[in-house]
């Protein structure tokens, strides 16, 4: 099992937005970096569980759980040329950009604030916490996950 922060900003897909999808369900489109993608294509698989994070916001941070429940496919938003994904270099038969199909698992009891990741020790090393760090999906170890699911409790 792998597990990821999916970042998202509220305003756009929030985690209730995923939450009031038909089965809790949406695919995650809109990826636009080749790292992010390689991620999804290559080390992300079904069952792998996800935070998802709110970004550009007035608190950003780990909102919730989500889980892989499709791997990667060619992400469809990049060949609709009224999508803001729209990517003309990307076609059916040679796609560029993928993405996933997520699923809503819960919300955290807490936002986990990046304030917050940024005070722990702990995290010195947490991709999200490393300056110059804007990937929308990042890896995230075990170690890291259990941790960060510890200060869901703290207040």
């Amino acid at each position: 099992m792998n597990y990821w922060l999916f970042k998202s900003e509220p305003s756009t897909f929030s985690i209730t937005d995923l939450s009031n999808m038909p089965n809790k369900t949406d695919h995650w489109d809109g990826v636009r970096n080749y790292q992010a993608r390689n991620f999804m294509m290559k080390d992300m698989r079904k069952g792998d569980l996800a935070f998802f994070y709110h970004s550009n916001c007035k608190e950003p941070g780990i909102v919730g759980i989500a889980t892989i429940v499709k791997e990667a496919y060619p992400d469809f938003t990049a060949q609709d040329a009224k999508s803001p994904y729209y990517d003309p270099k990307s076609t059916a038969e040679n796609p560029r950009w993928f993405m996933v199909d997520v699923k809503y698992i819960r919300e955290l009891k807490r936002n986990i604030t990046l304030a917050e990741l940024k005070e722990l020790k702990e995290l010195k090393d947490f991709p999200l916490v490393r300056k110059g760090n804007r990937l929308s999906i990042m890896p995230v170890t075990k170690e890291d996950w259990n941790f960060i699911l510890g200060q869901e409790k703290k207040t």
